[in-house]
């Protein structure tokens, strides 16, 4: 048995997931009367992301049940002991990371979230899951919130927040960022200058699409 996998967790995994599943962001004015190619080109902007996430804050916007496995997978896997997410939201996939971390003997994990009602919602879940103890939560925008006051050496990184930001975010992170780190990308697609980066082995990665929402990458030095 693992921590993911017993109560309290597993539980409260099912119940978040099925409340979000029950509950789509394409049922939001803020998506509802956008085209396909409005919603497009408005996930790529690095102007427009604080007013289309805060129109979504009642929505938990997750990583899918898989993802949530494959991070617990690859948080213990390589050992996890200091790990950064970007985009909190409800916190489905901090349960799944922090759940790592306790099997792998503790830790920190890093989370940020610039909504506070869904900051407040993913402690709650935390605290319920009994994991609260391994995760600083931080509030604010990412740029400014993981822009000091970071762990010597990253584990494993997890990008699911304004996906037009993740270029900016990984350049925050990089230098701390140790040999066979872990950077798993919901929805790159939407960022090109990301894939563009880490897609070069000569700049110290290497990466490939590991399912049609993530993109897996690994530091190499």
């Amino acid at each position: 048995m693992t921590t993911l996998t017993v109560a309290p967790v597993a539980p409260l995994l099912d119940r978040l997931f099925a409340a979000a599943d029950a509950s789509s962001p394409l049922t939001s004015p803020a998506f509802a009367a956008m085209s396909d190619d409005d919603r497009y080109q408005l996930m790529r902007s690095k102007t427009g992301y604080r007013a289309l996430y805060g129109n979504l804050k009642a929505f938990a916007l997750p990583v899918s049940r898989e993802t949530g496995k494959l991070l617990y997978m690859l948080a213990r896997a390589t050992g996890a002991r200091s790990i950064v997410e970007f985009g909190t939201s409800f916190g489905l996939s901090t349960l799944h990371l922090a759940s790592a971390l306790r099997d792998n003997g503790g830790g920190r994990l890093i989370t940020t979230e610039f909504e506070p009602s869904k900051l407040a919602q993913a402690r709650a879940n935390l605290a319920a899951g009994g994991l609260a103890d391994l995760v600083e939560f931080r509030e604010g925008d990412a740029l400014e919130t993981l822009a000091s006051d970071l762990p010597e050496a990253i584990d494993l990184v997890l990008l699911d927040g304004a996906k037009a930001l993740y270029a900016d975010v990984l350049a925050l992170l990089e230098s701390r960022l140790r040999p066979g780190a872990v950077i798993v990308a919901d929805n790159a697609d939407y960022c090109p200058e990301y894939l563009e980066r880490v897609g070069e082995p000569a700049d110290g990665y290497i990466s490939m699409p590991f399912t049609d929402e993530v993109e897996l990458t690994i530091r190499l030095h």
